[in-house]
């Protein structure tokens, strides 16, 4: 059962940059063909949308694991988490950010949530994850663990 899910979707600004596409395709096919540009220029930026869509990460919390990207762990191993906002969000990123920590940020997500990890076998000492949600995050992994 999923008690939390998000996808970390780019801002709208993201796909306003991407749109910058539309008028390099008219450049180069416009000189050749009018229509061709127009559909080149259509289908690069749907392409690239589509791309950012399904490239973005989901973040999920179930009863039994926390689903991070590509990542998934039992919520046996589950630590501590901590929200993080603004200055603070930067120096987790940047300062303080152990190399061995398993990382599922986005530039375009400020927040960002610290897990530490409990497995002893596990290289990565902590998850650091872009959310625009921690403290829904937070509570979805406390929730997830008193269920057990």
């Amino acid at each position: 059962m999923t008690i939390y899910r998000e996808r970390v979707l780019p801002g709208p600004w993201v796909f306003l940059a991407t749109a910058l596409v539309i008028p390099a395709s008219f450049l180069v096919f416009l000189p050749i063909n009018v229509f061709a540009g127009v559909i080149v220029a259509i289908t690069l930026y749907v392409g690239s949308v589509v791309l950012l869509v399904l490239a973005s990460p989901v973040i999920e919390v179930t009863d039994t694991h926390f689903i991070a990207g590509r990542a998934r762990m039992p919520l046996s191993h589950v630590g501590e988490a901590t929200g993080y906002h603004r200055e603070e969000a930067s120096l987790e990123r940047g300062q303080r950010l152990n190399a061995r920590a398993w990382m599922v940020i986005r530039g375009w997500v400020d927040p960002v949530v610290k897990v530490v990890v409990l497995d002893d076998r596990d290289p990565a000492p902590y998850w650091l994850i872009s959310t625009r949600q921690p403290s829904a995050v937070i509570s979805a992994l406390s929730e997830a663990r008193t269920q057990r």
